[in-house]
């Protein structure tokens, strides 16, 4: 039996299987087996060539950040490229216009943002339908992923999606899960919280299911908040992306304002048309705020800021100023002394910092090295 068809037993098991306590091992014990067999199909298209490699996929990262386009074929991806880098990517009337990947760059607030027009995927992307695994695997090397939907079409194409996105390890608009995971050489499984309250999803008996299906016998398990199954297994696993993502409806012109309205209740989504050119200020503005980047600007002593050029860094990894330091040069490191800071992230202006101070959006620094 191959890998697909054991994965696809076990997610027609799934189906079937009703959701209570007493089944509750039982159906972790099938999604723990789901997740390795997942990881062996991804491991073996790698190896034979199916990741993210191949011709026009391996494009070079550039700039502060990268967003990646992804959709279904026709949805106007390339079109939105064209519009907000400049640059040409072949837009049609037929589908799968673009079959390689074409990189566009937007400079804004200071920061150089790579966008990439990826070709449009299809159900089974993930199983290796199509181009699908060289598409998603290109996506998973992104900052920030906007699925382009076509508004007419959106709600039967955006659960599609996510379930390709989500069976190649990428978890949107979600953060890593509060576990700590650690194996050890005896001492059984234990199990433990630092919240407040009994854990409602895993219990002593779940957990040892899920690491048994691994062959792990001695671990101890830390719940920091309370956590799924599911998420047990992305920690096991080790091998998933914790990613912003933006819902972008494409062809507002093509809805009416009722429907307009109902797609609004939506989370995480903007409205826009790339061929009128409707709204795409607005969804510049939501890829800042869903990269989060941080610009600190630098102050040579005596001399006044460089506003023109800041040093970028990302806010969702602690943005310190040793990281500062090092996307300028490494070798600052060796003689730092202390930096002073202008800015919200300090309450004197200008305030002494260490290495480790967090420095907030539009700061200014200067490095006092050692004499």
């Amino acid at each position: 039996m191959s890998t697909l068809e054991k994965i696809k037993d076990i997610e027609n098991e799934l189906a079937i299987t009703q959701k209570n306590k007493a089944t509750m091992s039982h159906i972790m014990q099938l999604k723990a087996k789901l997740a390795k067999y997942k990881r062996e199909l991804l491991d073996l298209n790698a190896t034979a060539g199916g990741g993210g490699g191949g011709d026009g996929f391996e494009v070079k990262k550039t700039g502060d950040a990268r967003v990646g386009l992804v959709g279904f074929p026709s949805v106007g991806k390339s079109t939105l490229l064209s519009t907000m880098t400049g640059t040409y990517s072949e837009a049609a009337s037929y589908e799968f216009t673009t079959l390689t990947c074409i990189p566009g760059l937007i400079r804004h607030r200071g920061a150089k943002i790579q966008m990439l027009d990826l070709p449009g995927i299809v159900e089974g992307a993930k199983d290796g339908r199509g181009r699908g695994r060289q598409v998603i695997a290109t996506a998973r090397t992104c900052s920030l992923i906007l699925i382009v939907l076509d508004a007419v079409k959106s709600m039967n194409h955006k659960p599609i999606i996510e379930k390709e996105l989500e069976g190649f390890g990428i978890r949107l608009n979600q953060r890593p899960p509060g576990i700590t995971f650690r194996r050890k050489e005896k001492g059984g499984v234990t199990l433990s919280t630092t919240f407040k309250g009994e854990p409602r999803y895993l219990d002593q008996q779940v957990v040892k299911t899920i690491l048994q299906e691994y062959r792990i016998a001695n671990a101890d398990v830390v719940l920091h908040e309370d956590c799924t199954g599911e998420q047990l297994i992305d920690v096991i696993e080790g091998n998933r992306i914790y990613m912003p993502c933006v819902y972008v409806l494409n062809k507002l012109d093509a809805i009416s304002l009722e429907e307009l309205e109902i797609l609004d209740q939506c989370p995480h989504y903007c409205p826009i048309s790339a061929h009128l050119k409707w709204n795409l200020d607005g969804l510049l503005e939501k890829i800042w705020e869903y990269l989060n980047l941080v610009r600190v600007y630098t102050k040579p002593k005596g001399q006044m800021p460089d506003y023109d050029a800041p040093v970028i860094l990302s806010g969702y990894e602690t943005p310190t100023v040793e990281k500062f330091i090092l996307k300028i040069h490494k070798s600052l490191l060796q003689d730092f002394k202390h930096a002073l800071v202008w800015g919200t992230s300090v309450k004197h202006n200008p305030g002494m910092a260490g290495k480790d101070h967090v420095l907030h959006d539009e700061d200014v620094v200067q490095i006092v090295k050692r004499l």
